[in-house]
């Protein structure tokens, strides 16, 4: 029984990052890490772009935290917003810049798109990044197109514990 009740916490967990994920498009979302406090959760979310979060006056993070409320049944939310140091070493940040990018430019300058991250990427200090984009790019057919610059384990520990992934799907 004890097992249920973790599993029903992990769950309502997993769901309240992604409707944080959802209602925060375009700021640079990163990671959301929940704590659980004396006086209620505390949710701390991690964006590149923190302006946007809070709002004019603090109406957003007022609505979110109206929201959270709402859909989960949390007592007293409190979030606060945390900046992302360097942007290019976080790697959802670096996929929703790619997707942006794309969608602003269009699929013809995808592998400028690429190679210019991939730059920036490792200008700001990292080993190793692969960027691998997959779809119907420049064409009616899909295929997958792979950039990678630097050090790259892609077996061992290293590879698992010292890698950060993004996947991006459609929408």
């Amino acid at each position: 029984m004890i097992e249920r009740g973790i599993v029903a916490q992990k769950i309502k967990e997993f769901q309240i990052q992604e409707y944080v994920r959802n209602s925060l498009t375009r700021s640079g979302y990163s990671k959301t890490k929940l704590q659980r406090t004396p006086l209620g959760e505390k949710i701390i979310v991690h964006v590149s772009r923190p302006g946007l979060v809070v709002g004019r006056q603090g109406q957003n993070i007022r609505n979110l935290t109206r929201d959270l409320k709402e859909n989960f049944d949390l007592e007293n939310p409190q979030i606060e917003v945390s900046e992302v140091e360097n942007i290019y070493l976080d790697s959802s940040i670096v996929a929703e810049m790619i997707a942006l990018s794309l969608e602003r430019f269009g699929s013809q300058r995808f592998k400028g798109i690429m190679h210019k991250t991939l730059e920036n990427v490792l200008n700001a200090g990292a080993r190793g990044v692969e960027i691998i984009l997959s779809g119907k790019l420049p064409s009616a057919r899909a295929r997958s197109w792979r950039v990678y610059g630097g050090y790259l384990k892609k077996c061992g520990d290293v590879a698992v514990s010292g890698v950060r992934e993004e996947s991006r799907g459609k929408g």
